[in-house]
């Protein structure tokens, strides 16, 4: 094998600067307290209505309830057209592009059938008639040229 030795960059050395974050851990804190401070206040709302007003809380849980089921049904329905068009792509792929890739593939085959008898038959034959030809033409002149210009310096 070659053992020559391949050229190497030079040894790049970077300071590495620290990068601030994306997100300032101050806005993180007060997102954290905020949301601590809403979720106790809803939670807060939750038991003053429940001890007040008990009979709109379970009017309010039962619309919850409706509307959570009809969400799910509609997310069934998304779920079973998302489905119906994962195979609708499978079959295009299986019955459409495959045939086409495969009469390419042929295509490609006989292309390099052709190339390879070009190379064989017409090529080749050529090459070697050419270079007769030169090697021809080099000798008459070697014989029957001038004799100062054959010679060499």
């Amino acid at each position: 094998m070659n053992e020559a030795p391949y050229p190497v960059s030079p040894a790049v050395t970077e300071e590495i600067v620290p990068r601030e974050p994306l997100v300032p851990v101050k806005y993180i804190v007060v997102g954290v307290v905020v949301s601590l401070i809403v979720a106790t206040l809803f939670v807060a709302l939750l038991v003053y209505l429940a001890l007040n007003y008990a009979d709109t809380i379970i009017v309010v849980r039962d619309i919850f309830i409706i509307t959570l089921g009809i969400m799910s049904c509609l997310s069934g329905i998304v779920l079973i057209l998302l489905l119906i068009s994962i195979i609708r792509l499978i079959n295009m792929l299986e019955f459409e592009l495959k045939p086409i890739l495969l009469k390419t593939n042929d295509t490609l085959g006989t292309i390099r059938g052709t190339t390879v008898f070009m190379s064989e038959n017409v090529m080749g034959p050529v090459t070697k008639a050419s270079s007769y030809m030169a090697g021809l033409r080099r000798g008459v002149l070697t014989l029957f040229g001038d004799p100062r210009r054959n010679l060499g310096k």
